[in-house]
C-alpha cells in the first residue's frame, strides 16, 4: 500500500506540486495573509510555466513558436538516436572487443569439444538409420574407420574457420553494416509520433522534476519579495 502511494506520488508529483501551490494561494487569499498569497502565486507560476514548458516540448500549441519541437525535429532525433546506438553499442571497438571474448570462449570450447565422441556419436547414428543395413554390408563400424582422422581434420577446420572469421576486420566490418541497415530499417519506420512517445518515455518521469522545483523556488523567491520588498 506504501509503495503504491509513493509510485502514485512520482507519477503525479507535477499535479501533485500545482495543486499544492494552488492551496496555497486559496488559503492567502481567505485569510487575507499578503505572504502566504504571494508565496501560493509565485509557487503555482513557477510549476505551471514549467508544465507548460515540458508540454511544449512534445505538444505543437497553435500561434506559440518553437512549440512540439520534438515533432518538428524529429528527423535530427532520429539520427542522434542512430548515432547514440551504433557509437555507443555497435562501434568498431566495442563490437571487436565483444567478437574477441567470443573468440577466447570459442577457443575454450574447442578444446573441451572431443572429436573421437563425436564421430563415434555420427557412426551410431549411420548405423541406426535405414543406412545401418548396408553398413554392415560392407564391414560394419570398422568400414568407416578410415574416415576418422578426415571427419576430426574438417570439423577442426571449421571451428579454426568460424575463430578466423570472428577475428577478421572485414567480418567486424561486416556485422557493423548488417546492424546499422537494421537501425536505419527500424528508423525509417517511424513517425513523428513515434519519435515523441520513446522520448516522452525516457525522459517524462524526470521532466515532472522540472514542475515540482519550479513550484518549490517559485514560492521561495515569492517568499523572499515580501519580505525584503
Amino acid at each position: 500500500m506504501i509503495q503504491k502511494n509513493l509510485n502514485f506520488v512520482s507519477e503525479n508529483k507535477s499535479v501533485l506540486t500545482n495543486g499544492i501551490s494552488f492551496l496555497i494561494l486559496l488559503l492567502g487569499l481567505n485569510l487575507h495573509n499578503n505572504i502566504i498569497t504571494t508565496v501560493g502565486l509565485f509557487a503555482i507560476s513557477g510549476g505551471l510555466t514549467n508544465w507548460l514548458a515540458i508540454h511544449m516540448l512534445f505538444e505543437k500549441i497553435p500561434f506559440l513558436y518553437g512549440s512540439g519541437v520534438v515533432q518538428i525535429q524529429f528527423e535530427s532525433f532520429k539520427i542522434g538516436l542512430k548515432n547514440l546506438i551504433i557509437y555507443e553499442f555497435f562501434s568498431s571497438d566495442k563490437l571487436t572487443s565483444t567478437f574477441n571474448s567470443s573468440s577466447e570462449l570459442l577457443s575454450t570450447i574447442k578444446k573441451k569439444i572431443d572429436l573421437d565422441k563425436v564421430f563415434e556419436q555420427i557412426i551410431d547414428a549411420i548405423e541406426n538409420s535405414q543406412l545401418g543395413g548396408l553398413l554392415n554390408m560392407f564391414g560394419g563400424k570398422s568400414s568407416l574407420e578410415p574416415l576418422r582422422e578426415p571427419i576430426k581434420e574438417k570439423f577442426n577446420d571449421i571451428i579454426n574457420q568460424l575463430f578466423e572469421n570472428q577475428q577478421s576486420p572485414d567480418f567486424t566490418n561486416t556485422s557493423k553494416d548488417y546492424i546499422e541497415k537494421l537501425i536505419d530499417e527500424r528508423l525509417s519506420e517511424l513517425k513523428p509520433k513515434d519519435v515523441k512517445e520513446i522520448i516522452q518515455r525516457m525522459i517524462k518521469k524526470q521532466l515532472g522534476w522540472l514542475v515540482v522545483w519550479g513550484g518549490f523556488f517559485g514560492g521561495i523567491i515569492g517568499l523572499i519579495s515580501t519580505l525584503f520588498f
